[in-house]
């Protein structure tokens, strides 16, 4: 079974959303299926099925995901007396073609969020970054071109 690493703010918010969907959303549900079944004709009856589907959705899907994620998972804290970069790390760097600062923490595919500045280890930006030191220069390509950084700063 391959280990998924996670931050301790993600394998948290694993653990709130499984322990969310167990006590409060799927008792939600079934409650609202014990109502609309109670409506009486099952064949037409859209709240039913909406509710059978979405309780499908939570025991099938959601869980057994979260539950699997959670089974394989490998908490990793960053070293901050690291002298190179590595996964959980919180790092500045300077977009040398446009002269902006960018910011980036390093996180598992899972917990990516490049809007809010969680990019994957694996991702191309990730990959050049892990193993470097403050003050290097990489170069990655993305579907945008090619792009040239200097760390500035990790944490």
């Amino acid at each position: 079974m391959e280990k998924i690493k996670f931050t301790q703010e993600a394998y948290d918010k694993l653990v709130k959303d499984l322990e969310n969907l167990k006590n409060m959303e799927r008792p939600r549900v079934l409650q609202e299926l014990v109502d609309a079944r109670a409506q009486g004709d099952l064949s037409e009856n859209a709240e039913y099925h909406a509710a059978k589907e979405r309780l499908s959705s939570i025991d099938n899907i959601e869980m057994p995901r979260l539950q699997d994620q959670l089974a394989r998972a490998e908490v990793v804290a960053f070293d901050p007396n690291c002298e190179k970069i590595s996964f959980g790390a919180k790092v500045s760097l300077l977009n040398l073609k446009t002269k902006k600062n960018v910011n980036y923490q390093l996180v598992s595919p899972e917990e990516a969020d490049a809007l809010n500045g969680k990019i994957s280890f694996k991702s191309p930006i990730g990959a050049a970054l892990t193993g470097k030191k403050k003050g290097e220069t990489i170069e990655v390509t993305t579907p945008r071109g090619v792009n040239k950084f200097q760390i500035v700063d990790f944490s």
